[in-house]
C-alpha cells in the first residue's frame, strides 16, 4: 500500500495494516512528516516514489495506548492543550505562528495534574505538567526535538517533569533543549524510562490525550505497550 500523506494519515493505514504482513510505502507530504524523517524516507516526492517502488520492506515497532495506535509519539497534559490552542489559531496566523502562541498560552497558565505511573514493576507518584511516550528512544535537544534518537533503544519511552513551578519548567526545557535529555535526567528535573509497557492512572473516567499530535478522548487508566516489528515499511532500496 502506497499512502501520501502525513504522520496522522501513515498512523490510520498502519492500524489497519500492523500485524498484517502487508508493505506500507510512504509519500511524505503532510506538515512535519516525523515518521518518515526519523526512518530515511527522502522528503523530495520523487526520491520517495522511487523508493516506494523499488525498496524492499522492513519490520518496524509501533505502540497502541488502549486500544489506539500510534508510531510516533502519545502525550498527556500540556501538549494536548498545545494542540488545542494550535489548531483554533492556525487558521488565522498560519501553523508556526499559531505554534509559538500556543506555547506562551500553555506556558502561562501551567496546568498540573496528578499521575500515577505504573513502568518496569515499579509505581511512580507524579504532580506534573506532561507526560510524554515515544516510539523507541527520543532525544529533546534541538534540533532534533522528540525526533528518534539515530541506533537508540527500543521501546517505549516514558519522560516526565518533575517540575511544577514556571521557573524549574523553564529549566527543564532549556537543559533538555540545549544539553539533552540525559542531562536533565542527571540534574533530577525530568524521571526518563524505556519499557516495553506501561500504565498511567490520572484519576478520571477519561481524558483527551494526544497520539501522534491528534486529539483523542480515551478511557483510563491508559496502557500503553509496545509491538515490537508489527507494521513492515518501505525503507531499503
Amino acid at each position: 500500500m502506497l499512502v501520501a500523506g502525513g504522520d496522522g494519515s501513515i498512523a490510520s493505514a498502519a492500524s489497519a495494516l500492523a500485524g498484517s504482513g502487508a508493505e506500507l510505502a510512504i509519500l511524505p507530504v503532510g506538515t512535519l512528516n516525523h515518521f518518515a524523517r526519523d526512518h530515511g524516507i527522502p522528503s523530495s516526492v520523487p526520491a520517495a516514489l522511487d523508493l516506494a517502488a523499488e525498496g524492499r520492506a522492513a519490520p518496524t515497532d509501533v505502540a497502541y495506548v488502549n486500544d489506539q495506535i500510534f508510531i510516533n509519539t502519545s502525550s498527556v497534559g500540556a501538549y494536548v492543550r498545545f494542540v488545542k490552542h494550535r489548531d483554533s489559531l492556525e487558521q488565522r496566523l498560519g501553523y508556526r505562528l499559531a505554534s509559538v502562541v500556543a506555547s506562551l498560552r500553555v506556558f502561562a497558565a501551567s496546568h498540573h495534574f496528578r499521575l500515577e505511573l505504573d513502568a518496569g514493576g515499579r509505581r511512580h507518584s507524579y504532580r506534573t505538567t506532561l507526560a510524554f511516550i515515544g516510539v523507541g528512544e527520543r532525544e529533546l535537544r534541538i534540533p532534533i526535538l522528540g525526533g528518534r534518537v539515530k541506533g537508540g533503544h527500543r521501546g517505549l519511552h516514558v519522560m516526565i517533569p518533575r517540575a511544577t513551578s514556571r521557573a524549574r519548567l523553564l529549566r527543564i526545557a532549556a537543559t533538555s533543549a540545549l544539553r539533552g535529555v540525559q542531562a536533565a535526567v542527571g540534574d533530577l528535573e525530568i524521571d526518563s524510562f524505556i519499557v516495553e509497557h506501561c500504565a498511567m492512572d490520572l484519576r478520571h473516567i477519561r481524558d483527551d490525550i494526544s497520539v501522534d499530535g491528534e486529539i483523542v478522548p480515551v478511557a483510563t487508566p491508559l496502557r500503553y505497550r509496545l509491538e515490537r516489528e508489527a507494521l513492515r515499511v518501505v525503507l531499503d532500496s
